[in-house]
């Protein structure tokens, strides 16, 4: 998350500052500064990642600091620069005039941003629950999605992509491409699904709910 917003900030005072590059700026502080606090409040004085233990696992003895260097590090610095193509365009090309397309953009934003932070809170208040241990949450924006919170996420990119769009934007499409992909099919919710592919009540959970898109419970 914070690496995205040195991406904004940087863009930004190097760029247009026209109030279109300042509202796609402080949306993206929004966000990353939020998920940072998030996260790094949710694993300090916890065990690494199991997904990062289970890298090294598969290097071995191959090399691992150069793998993480360059699988890692690397990877993620041209990952981040390649997601984060609509804010710079905005940011080094942004519209005086706020048009209805960034309009649209910045409400399908707000959408994703609800999504997230919302989904977050729930999960959180869920997990400090004693009585919840080992249990599936399946509850509030949880009951629609198996994953608002990746719902989100993806939302806000697109909301950014189409206020871009208003400034000629039309090819960083890569960038809700990337990300969409990224969390659908790669790093995010195959890799926690499989986590929990031997949990029964998760099972059901899955027959039951949305894997992405927030739908109706199948529950009855």
């Amino acid at each position: 998350g914070f690496g995205f917003v040195l991406v904004a900030i940087n863009s930004y005072l190097t760029g247009s500052k026209t109030f279109l590059a300042l509202i796609v700026t402080t949306l993206v502080l929004l966000w990353g500064l939020r998920l940072s606090y998030h996260l790094f409040k949710r694993n300090w004085n916890r065990p690494e990642d199991y997904r990062y233990v289970e890298m090294r696992h598969q290097w071995g003895n191959k090399h691992p600091l150069l793998q993480a260097y360059l699988k890692v590090y690397m990877a993620q610095m041209i990952l981040l620069f390649l997601v984060s193509q609509s804010i710079i365009f905005i940011n080094m090309n942004g519209g005086k005039v706020i048009t209805l397309v960034a309009v649209l953009g910045i409400i399908i934003w707000v959408i994703g941003y609800f999504f997230e932070v919302v989904g977050d809170y729930q999960l959180k208040e869920f997990i400090s629950n004693v009585n919840n241990k080992g249990k599936i949450m399946k509850y509030g924006l949880w009951k629609y999605t198996r994953h608002p919170n990746y719902f989100g996420e993806v939302t806000m990119w697109w909301g950014i992509y189409i206020m871009s769009l208003s400034v000629g934007g039309i090819f960083t499409i890569i960038s809700p491409l990337l990300i969409t992909y990224l969390i659908i099919y790669v790093t995010g919710i195959p890799l926690l699904e499989k986590k929990y592919a031997n949990n029964a009540e998760f099972k059901e959970y899955k027959d039951q709910t949305s894997v992405f898109f927030p739908l109706r419970s199948k529950n009855k």
